[in-house]
């Protein structure tokens, strides 16, 4: 028997839990107690929270700081980004005490290639998330065994069934927010008094890149402002399987 979190325990036959089991074992767990337990399974060496520093995710790294502020935390500068985005990623890293933010950019050799214009956006949105999202990610994750995100079910769409854990790879990928509810998430952001995105003010209930972010009305979905008008609902990030 393998202990991993107060109260949580599996039956491990490996050095490392598989997903099965550690989805198994956290199925009712917090997220402080599902980053407790990706942090003990893996080490923080080996473990990475991945990070938009978008209108949600101040509350995922803030319960990450809260068990290990010293967890790596990627991010994605995809050369496309709000101004206010990068602001909020410096603004978040002061006030949580965080220790390891890596800005990841697009390789510039691959930009020149196949964006020279830098209007890939425009004409093949799945081409553009993939040189500035999906392979600078991959690239990112190299040394680690397992990492973080923060969908969430009440997302919708092709998050609605995620689960606690799930193989991504040869990498466990943990969902600490999957069982969340909206006013959790609030709650998180109240009682830790975060600051919210800029832009939320402005409308924009979800925040990627620049041209293809829009404001939403309050009767829409929160990411019904990303990649509007075209049936693309996500990046590929989520969709790729690392090796």
């Amino acid at each position: 028997m393998n202990t991993l979190a107060p109260d949580i325990t599996i039956e491990a036959s490996a050095a490392r839990p598989s997903a099965q089991e550690l989805d198994r074992a956290l199925r009712a767990a917090t997220p402080h107690e599902i980053i407790e337990t990706a942090l003990k399974a893996v080490g923080r060496e080996r473990l990475a929270l991945v990070s938009s520093f978008g209108t949600e995710s101040a509350a995922l790294l803030k319960v990450m700081a809260d068990v290990d502020p010293a967890i790596p935390v990627i991010f994605l500068d995809t050369g496309w980004l709000f101004a206010e985005t990068l602001a909020y990623r410096d603004t978040l890293i002061d006030a949580l005490g965080l220790r390891d933010v890596r800005s990841i950019k697009p390789l510039e050799e691959t930009l020149r290639r196949e964006d020279p214009e830098r209007d890939l956006w425009f004409s093949d949105p799945d081409a553009c998330c993939r040189i500035r999202k999906v392979e600078p990610l991959s690239r990112a994750l190299a040394p680690f065994a397992a990492w973080l995100n923060g969908r969430k079910r009440f997302q919708g769409g092709t998050r609605a069934d995620i689960p606690v854990v799930e193989e991504d790879g040869s990498r466990l990928k943990f969902n600490p927010f999957a069982n969340a509810t909206r006013e959790e998430i609030e709650a998180i952001y109240r009682d830790g008094r975060l600051p919210p995105h800029p832009l939320v003010a402005s409308g924009y209930m979800s925040v990627g890149c620049m041209p293809c972010t829009s404001r939403t009305a309050p009767d829409e979905d929160a990411r019904a402002g990303r990649w509007r008008g075209r049936a693309k609902t996500e990046c590929g990030i989520h969709t790729m399987k690392t090796s």
